[in-house]
Parts: structure tokens; sequence; C-alpha cells
């Protein structure tokens, strides 16, 4: 299967978007996606699973979930217990701040996230609580629509990033990720030699050799925990590369092409029109803030 490329109906003016203690079935979960927007979970009640990146990661109550955009990921709910969660999505214009002569920036968990690979926080009681209303204050203001309501919606946004940049100074690395029974040893580490190879030969037969397993073992594993077949998802990971290459000055398409795996540049060109919407040259002018 290949990513969705999750697309969001908004105001210029208010690149926001949420959805409230939502529950959801293996058979209503969204199927891999990624979109250029952060994206914030948080875990009301029920236990789950998350692929993010090249991660997975147990949920269960109190757990937030820090999205950077262009990130694949996906969630899977355990059916005897499914989760219960709030999402909320956001471009960085939304939460832009001007600086006061402090370091500390609304962005800061999804960077901070980002750069430890860590994406799950546990959000201890004295947060919690805190963490929960503000939840319920943004959905009583989009309810309700008074004047001033958006405002009103983004500072509570900004007041939860700040709690959760707060909480993460003081407990990022010590948390671990749950262990999750089922997982086979070598997945995560076949995910992260995809992520620093992306240039060179990522068939099925090369990884499953990588991963020292059959190939039809590795193509039904792989599968069956990431929700996508090898070709799709290195695909995706290229294209997601392309990306945050293309930000740069420096390099050329061509240079870009070859640095993301992509044998020519019609190749390039088609897979990254078919995950974006768009041309590299197009991705390349867009304001991508929004």
């Amino acid at each position: 299967m290949n990513p969705y490329r999750k697309t969001f109906t908004f105001d210029a003016n208010f690149p926001f978007e949420y959805v409230y203690h939502d529950v959801r079935s293996a058979q209503t979960e969204l199927p891999n996606h990624v979109h250029d927007w952060y994206e914030l979970v948080y875990i009301h009640k029920g236990r789950g699973t998350f692929f993010i990146d090249h991660s997975f990661y147990a949920a269960e109550a109190g757990d937030i979930f820090l999205i950077p955009g262009n990130t694949i990921h996906r969630s899977f709910p355990l059916e005897e217990d499914p989760k219960r969660s709030s999402a909320f999505y956001f471009s960085a214009a939304f939460v832009h701040d001007t600086a006061i002569g402090d370091a500390f920036h609304y962005l800061q968990p999804f960077e901070t996230a980002k750069q430890k690979q860590a994406f799950r926080l546990h959000v201890p009681d004295q947060y919690r609580v805190q963490i929960t209303d503000l939840i319920e204050q943004v959905h009583q203001e989009f309810t309700e629509a008074k004047l001033g309501y958006r405002q009103a919606v983004r500072l509570h946004i900004q007041h939860m990033l700040l709690l959760l940049s707060r909480h993460a100074v003081e407990t990022w690395g010590t948390q671990q990720r749950h262990a999750i029974p089922t997982m086979p040893h070598w997945i995560e580490h076949v995910l992260l030699h995809i992520d620093s190879h992306l240039e060179e030969e990522l068939g099925l037969s090369t990884l499953a050799r990588h991963a020292a397993v059959t190939p039809a073992h590795f193509s039904r594993i792989f599968k069956r925990l990431t929700g996508m077949n090898v070709t799709d998802y290195v695909t995706a990971k290229r294209v997601m590369r392309a990306k945050e290459l293309l930000q740069r000055a420096d390099l050329s398409m061509l240079e870009i092409a070859e640095g993301c795996g992509f044998g020519s540049m019609t190749h390039f060109h088609r897979k990254f029109k078919a995950l974006t919407g768009m041309t590299p040259a197009q991705y390349k002018r867009n304001d991508r803030s929004y």
C-alpha cells in the first residue's frame, strides 16, 4: 500500500485542524500517511501501536506522540482495547512566535523528537491534568466559535507545546519505549539501514540478506508491521529525503535525485509527483509553511 498523502482544507490564515476523542478500529484507522504539517496525538484511554519514521511504539493512556512533518506514520489500534485519542494538525506558521530573548520556541518538542528519534512522551500526572484541560478548551472554543476563538485555540496549542517542552527537558532520554513482544529483532535494524543507505540498492532480496531471513518471510513481516511493501516504503523514504534536500540552495536536482537513490531524473520526477502531488521544482518554489 502506498503511503496516503493526507491533505487539509483550511483557511490560509488559520492552518489548523483537529479530531476530538476519536475512537478507531483496524478497519477505520488511516493507512500509512505523510503530510507537511506537525501532528500532536494524545491518548486518552485504550492501547495500540504507533509506527513512526522507522520505529514502533506501544501506546497507552497518557502518551503523547509528537510527529514532525514529512514523516511516515501509522497507528494500529488494539482490537480488544481500542484507543481513544485527540489529534491536532498545524503548520509551522500557526504557532510562529517572535523571539523575546528566550531560547524556547514552540516547535522545539518536535525538533527534539526528530533529533533524538524518540517520538513518544508519557505525560506524568502533574502535566496530564493541564494537557487534558487544554484539549477540552480547544474543543469548546471550536464548538462555541465566539469572537476571537481562533486566537484562543492558537494560545491553547502554544500553551500545550510549552508544557511539553518543559516536560521533555526533564525526561527525554529517560523514558523507554514499551517492549512490543511480537516485534522481531531485525525489523528496526533494517528500517535504520534503509534510512542511512537510500542511495544504494534496497530491493527485497538485498534487505532480506541484511536481516538474515528469507525474502518471503521478510516481505510478509515487513508488510504486516509497516502496512507497506518494501518497494513502496523505500520510494516514500527517498521522496521524503528529497523534500528535505530541496530546501538547500547548494544542491542541483540531479545531485538530489542521485543522492536519494533514484536511477534517473524521469524516475525521480514521476515518483515525487505521485507522492506529493507536485514536481520537485514546484515543491522547491512553493512556500511549505502551509
